[in-house]
C-alpha cells in the first residue's frame, strides 16, 4: 500500500494546533509508554485528562470538517436501572463512575431456578433460526441439573425442515417436547418467541391470541416492540413482557455453555429488560432465564434501549461495518501493491484475530501499547482519519433505528422474499463468491492451528476508531456502560470475530439472522465508501493527525469500564473449529 503520511506526533499543553508537528516531533513518553488499563485515579491519566481540554480541534478540510463538540469526559450520564430480585443476588459495579447492578452466573445458582420460575409449568421456545436451539437445549440441561420437572418444549410451524434438527437434539413429539407452534404457545407459561424479527411483525397478533391470560412472553431482542411502536401499538394487557438478550449469536450461546460445564459454567453475557409486569414475577423469570442460559452476568435494560443498541451495533462493527471496511482496505491494500493474500491476512485475519484477542483479554489501550514508535504513528494515522467518517454512518445509523426506519426497512424487505403484487421474489443473495472472499478460503486452507493472524498498524487503527465511535454514539443517546461495552466490544471479540475467524466475514454475512444480514448487506457499502472516499483520502493528502483524538482515545473514561467488564468475561476463550456449523436450517440447503 501506498505508506500512510509518516506522521510524528506528540501532546502539547499549547493551544494551537500548529503545535502539531508533520514530520520532526516525536512521540512524547506519556503517550508512547504501556498505558495498559489505566484507572481514573492514575496519576498518568489524571494529567493527559488535564491536558486534552486545552487544546483547540485541529479543523479538517473537505469531508472531515466536523466539530469536536466534548471531550469524552463530559457525556450524558446514562439512565438509572436498578431492580428488586428476591432469588438471585444483586451486585453493585461501578463503570467509569457510573453505579450499575447485575447478577453474576454460574452453575451452581442452577438451584434457584425452581424458585426463580415459580408458576411455570411449560416453556415454550418458539423458532429453532440463531437462537432458538441454544437457548432451548440450554434451558432444558440447566433444568434437568436442578431436578425440576419444567417442560421446555420447541414450537414451529407445520412442515418446518427444523422439525428434523430439534429431534436430533433431543426433542421429540413422543415425550411432549416438540409439537405445533400455535399449539406450543396456548400451553406454555413463558413463551419464548425467538422466530425471525420480520416473522414476528407478520405474526404477532396470532401469537398474543393464543397466549395464556397471565402467561409472560419472552423475547430476546426489542425488534416486535419497535416494530408495535411504529404502528402506535403496545403488547397486550394481560401477560408479562420480559427480555433476555444473549450478546452473542445463538451458537456461541451453546458452544461456551458446553465448554464451561466442568468450571462451574462460562457463557455469554445477557442484558434483561422487564417491560411489563402484571403479577411481579417478570424480574425473578428474567433472571433465572439468564442464569440457565449460562450467562456470566446479567445486567438490566430497557427494551427500547436493547432494539436500539441491537439492531445499531449489528450493521456497525458487529457485522455491517467490520464487512465494510475490510472490503475497503482489501482493495486499497491490493491496488498499492500487495498481494491478494497477504491484504485479506491485513484486514480480516488481523481484525478477527490478533486484534481481537488482545482487545478480549487487555483492550484497545493494551493493543496500541503493543505496536513500536513506528506503529503507534500509523496506528494514529488511520484512527485520526477513520474516526468522524465512521461516526457520520453510525449516527445516521442510529437514528435510523430510533425512529424506526430501520425496523420499517426490515420488514418490508421480509416480504419481498416471496412474490408479491405480480413481481418476483427477492431472496438475499450470497456474498462470498467475489474475489477477495475466494481469497480468504485460499488463506484459511493454509493457515496454521491457532494462527491469530498479523497485527497490522494500519488496519488496526481503522478498527479501533470505529470501535471508539461506536461507543460514543452509545453514549451520547444515553445507553448504560454495559450496554455499551458489551454491544460494541465484547460481543465482536468474544462472540462473533472468533466465528469470522474460523469461517470468514463473508459466511457470517450469509448465515447469520435475517436482520443482521439485511443490515450488514444496506450499511457495509456506505462505511467502505465513506472510508475510501473520505479517510484513505485524508491519509493520501497528509492531512495532519487530529491530536484531540489521539488524547481522547488514551484517556477515555470507557477504558476503566472495560477493564472492569473484562473481568467479568466468560471464563474461557470461546473455541471454534474450522468447520463450525451456525448455518440457519432454513438457509442449509443452498449453502455449499
Amino acid at each position: 500500500m501506498a505508506a500512510p503520511a509518516a506522521t510524528s506526533f506528540y501532546i502539547s499543553t499549547s493551544s494551537s494546533s500548529s503545535a502539531v508537528s508533520s514530520s520532526t516531533k516525536s512521540l512524547k513518553p506519556a503517550l508512547s509508554s504501556n498505558l495498559g488499563f489505566l484507572s481514573t485515579s492514575s496519576p498518568s491519566l489524571k494529567a493527559l485528562k488535564a491536558k486534552s481540554h486545552s487544546y483547540n480541534v485541529s479543523s479538517y478540510g473537505g469531508a472531515l470538517n466536523v466539530r469536536m463538540v466534548a471531550a469524552p469526559a463530559a457525556v450524558k450520564a446514562p439512565m438509572s436501572l436498578d431492580f428488586e430480585t428476591s432469588v438471585f443476588k444483586k451486585e453493585k459495579v461501578t463503570l467509569s463512575g457510573h453505579d450499575e447492578y447485575i447478577v453474576k452466573g454460574g452453575r451452581d445458582l442452577f438451584k434457584l431456578l425452581p424458585d426463580a420460575f415459580k408458576g411455570i409449568k411449560q416453556i415454550g421456545v418458539i423458532g429453532w433460526g440463531s437462537q432458538g436451539p441454544a437457548q432451548a437445549q440450554n434451558l432444558r440441561d440447566s433444568l434437568a441439573e436442578a431436578k425440576s420437572d419444567i417442560v421446555v418444549k420447541i414450537g414451529l410451524r407445520k412442515g418446518s425442515r427444523s422439525f428434523a434438527e430439534a429431534r436430533a437434539a433431543g426433542f421429540t413429539e413422543e415425550n411432549g417436547t416438540l409439537g405445533d407452534l400455535y399449539e406450543t404457545i396456548s400451553g406454555s407459561d413463558l413463551v419464548l418467541l425467538l422466530i425471525s424479527d420480520a416473522a414476528q411483525a407478520d405474526n404477532y397478533e396470532e401469537v398474543f391470541s393464543h397466549m395464556k391470560p397471565n402467561s409472560i412472553l419472552g423475547l430476546s431482542h426489542g425488534f416486535l416492540l419497535g416494530h408495535l411502536q411504529s404502528l402506535d401499538l403496545d403488547f397486550p394487557k394481560n401477560i408479562s413482557v420480559i427480555a433476555v438478550c444473549p450478546k452473542g449469536m445463538g451458537p456461541s450461546v451453546r458452544r461456551l455453555y458446553v465448554q464451561g460445564k466442568e468450571i462451574n459454567g462460562a457463557g455469554i453475557n445477557a442484558s434483561f429488560a422487564v417491560h411489563q409486569d402484571i403479577d411481579g414475577r417478570a424480574t425473578d423469570v428474567a433472571l433465572g432465564w439468564s442464569v440457565a442460559l449460562g450467562s456470566p452476568f446479567t445486567f438490566a435494560t430497557t427494551l427500547e434501549q436493547e432494539y436500539r443498541s441491537d439492531i445499531f451495533g449489528e450493521r456497525g462493527i458487529l457485522l455491517g461495518a467490520v464487512h465494510g471496511i475490510v472490503e475497503s482496505l482489501f482493495r486499497r491494500y491490493t491496488e498499492n501493491g500487495m498481494s491478494e493474500e497477504l491484504a485479506y491476512k491485513n484486514t480480516v485475519e488481523c481484525i478477527t484475530g490478533n486484534i481481537s484477542r488482545t482487545i478480549s483479554t487487555k483492550g484497545m489501550l493494551a493493543l496500541y501499547n503493543s505496536l513500536d514508535a513506528e506503529g503507534k504513528k500509523v496506528f494514529a494515522t488511520a484512527y485520526s482519519a477513520s474516526y468522524y467518517p465512521c461516526m457520520e454512518i453510525l449516527y445516521e445509523c442510529y437514528e435510523d433505528v430510533a425512529t424506526g426506519s430501520e425496523i420499517r426497512s426490515v420488514v418490508l424487505a421480509g416480504r419481498r422474499f416471496s412474490e408479491k403484487e405480480g413481481l418476483p421474489a427477492f431472496p438475499m443473495g450470497k456474498i462470498d463468491q467475489t474475489r477477495m472472499w475466494k481469497v480468504g478460503e485460499r488463506v484459511r486452507a493454509t493457515r496454521p492451528s491457532g494462527d491469530l493472524g498479523p497485527l497490522y498498524p494500519f488496519t488496526a487503527g481503522v478498527y479501533v476508531a470505529l470501535m471508539m465511535a461506536q461507543i460514543e454514539v452509545l453514549r451520547k443517546k444515553g445507553h448504560s456502560y454495559s450496554e455499551i461495552i458489551n454491544e460494541s466490544v465484547i460481543e465482536s471479540v468474544d462472540s462473533l470475530n472468533p466465528f469470522m475467524h474460523a469461517r470468514g466475514v463473508s459466511f457470517m454475512v450469509d448465515n447469520c439472522s435475517t436482520t443482521a444480514r439485511l443490515g450488514s448487506r444496506k450499511w457495509a457499502p456506505r462505511f467502505d465508501y465513506n472510508l475510501t472516499q473520505q479517510a484513505l483520502v485524508a491519509v493520501d493528502n497528509n492531512l495532519p493527525i487530529n491530536m484531540d483524538l489521539m488524547t481522547n482515545f488514551v484517556c477515555d473514561p470507557v477504558h476503566e469500564a472495560i477493564e472492569v467488564c473484562a473481568r467479568l468475561r466468560p471464563t474461557v476463550d470461546i473455541s471454534v473449529p474450522a468447520d463450525a456449523d451456525f448455518v440457519r436450517p432454513e438457509l442449509r440447503q443452498t449453502v455449499n
